[in-house]
């Protein structure tokens, strides 16, 4: 099964990918480039937030800094991920699929995923359905995700089928439009932003393109003025990725 199978693959490559995603550089980035945006004149303190997808809590971890008061509480597939993220985040964690129904009752003020939908491409509408009923009404959703509508995205295909890095089978680019109509019975869009350039590639995909972490400490500062102005251009087809903010309806629609 898809589930299991990726399961076992993302605890194969949990090290590693820790290493490359969550390093100095890469933490800097996603301040700059991605917390700043999601986070944007909001105060989690106070809140109840779920990561998922959360692999060993960097993300959640960055919440906790900016937000003394959150509380949080991680899912992930890997047990491996679920026991370092209770370590480190200090908060609980689940091992969960999250294409399958939560056998616990939560209710979130906030939910966040970064790069975790589109490992489950085989089965989005289910995630959306069980995000909705982790989610209080009125609650954000906060995304990150590769976008397929980028002028790159033949190239992005071919590397997932060539690259260990990936499962093919489950692994896809999404297009926003599609899923926010799919989801839309739940949902509705606060806020869209398209985004990413050199940074983002010899940056935070450092693993898949074999930079040494030594290179990206040295490369990231002028990388990052780059990006500034790379993320000026209008329009999606130039960005491998987008940032959504969405909020769960009152009332859903039937």
């Amino acid at each position: 099964m898809p589930s299991k199978s990726q399961k076992e693959h993302y605890e194969f490559l949990h090290d590693e990918y820790g290493k490359h995603h969550y390093d100095q550089s890469s933490m800097a980035y996603r301040d700059r480039f991605i917390y700043k945006v999601i986070l944007d004149g909001l105060d989690l303190n106070g809140k109840d937030v779920a990561e998922l997808a959360a692999g060993s809590g960097s993300n959640s971890l960055e919440l906790k800094r900016r937000y003394p008061q959150v509380r949080l509480t991680g899912f992930d597939i890997s047990s491996k991920a679920v026991k370092q993220y209770k370590e480190d985040v200090g908060t609980s964690a689940f091992q969960q699929d999250l294409t399958k129904p939560m056998k616990q009752k939560f209710e979130f003020d906030v939910v966040m995923i970064f790069g975790g939908l589109h490992h489950c491409a085989n089965d989005l509408s289910g995630i959306f359905r069980n995000i909705s009923r982790i989610l209080k009404p009125g609650g954000m959703l906060f995304m990150w995700e590769p976008n397929q509508e980028c002028f790159l995205e033949c190239l992005r295909k071919i590397w997932y089928r060539k690259s260990h890095y990936f499962q093919e089978e489950t692994e896809e680019a999404i297009v926003h439009d599609d899923i926010i109509n799919m989801a839309s019975s739940y949902f509705e869009v606060m806020d869209l932003k398209y985004m990413g350039g050199p940074a983002h590639f010899l940056i935070l995909n450092s693993m898949i393109l074999g930079i040494p972490l030594s290179v990206k400490r040295i490369i990231s500062h002028p990388l990052f003025a780059l990006e500034w102005f790379y993320n000026l251009l209008p329009g999606k087809i130039f960005y491998p990725c987008f940032i959504a903010k969405w909020k769960r309806k009152e009332h859903e629609l039937t």
